[in-house]
């Protein structure tokens, strides 16, 4: 391009600008601004629940998960704690700062706690600057820990009832299969392999879950 041509640049004909010397462009140094390229969008984690205690900082908060950034989201990403001790100073999240500002916040302070496969986050305010003393940070510390741990049992508490309710019902109906192979074995006069392969053909034959037809069969409603 006419643009990249030293030669061209200063004036002289094209065979003459053949003969001067391309110099690559500077190397711009490891001080140098790298370029501005959009990073990626991270993935962030979706909220699993929130709460407040009181109206307004309970806005404050769903504002915030609205748009998906602010302190709270930095908190989880990072895996560390956020302060400002003065958000009118604050430079790092203006529209989550002028929502504090707006319901009487001065001073915040947001701290993670991780207790697999639970990462809960508490937020403290202050209506004045530096109101947050480091006391009242090691408060929130032990009652963020306790949280966490009241969450994260329940959760556990969940998985284990949902898998027992599943093992259950796999019991349920491996007693209604076999009830019904038996039905089936004393009408055809076969064994119990042919009476489930008979079982299972029907079923494909007609679409109906082999569990279903079993049920059919055992509470004597006969075949689909």
């Amino acid at each position: 391009m006419p643009g990249n041509d030293p030669g061209s640049a200063l004036g002289l004909p094209p065979d003459a600008a053949r003969d001067v010397p391309r110099v690559p462009p500077p190397d711009p140094g490891p001080d140098a601004a790298p370029p501005q390229v959009p990073a990626p969008e991270e993935s962030r984690p979706e909220p699993l629940a929130a709460a407040a205690s009181h109206p307004d900082l309970a806005e404050v908060t769903d504002r915030q998960l609205s748009r998906g950034h602010g302190p709270i989201f930095d908190v989880v990403m990072d895996r560390r704690a956020l302060t400002s001790e003065d958000i009118l100073g604050e430079t790092r999240w203006p529209e989550a700062m002028a929502d504090m500002l707006w319901r009487g916040v001065r001073c915040f302070t947001t701290t993670p706690h991780m207790n697999p496969p639970v990462l809960v986050t508490l937020t403290l305010y202050g209506v004045s600057p530096k109101a947050i003393s480091l006391e009242r940070q090691a408060l929130a510390s032990m009652l963020i820990a306790q949280g966490s741990a009241a969450v994260s049992n329940t959760r556990q508490y969940d998985d284990v009832h949902r898998t027992a309710v599943q093992l259950q019902e796999a019991v349920e109906a491996r007693a209604v299969v076999d009830q019904a192979k038996g039905i089936l074995m004393h009408a055809l006069g076969c064994d119990a392999d042919e009476a489930f392969a008979e079982l299972r053909r029907i079923s494909q034959t007609r679409h109906v879950k082999l569990t279903a037809l079993a049920q059919r069969i055992v509470g004597h409603q006969g075949l689909p």
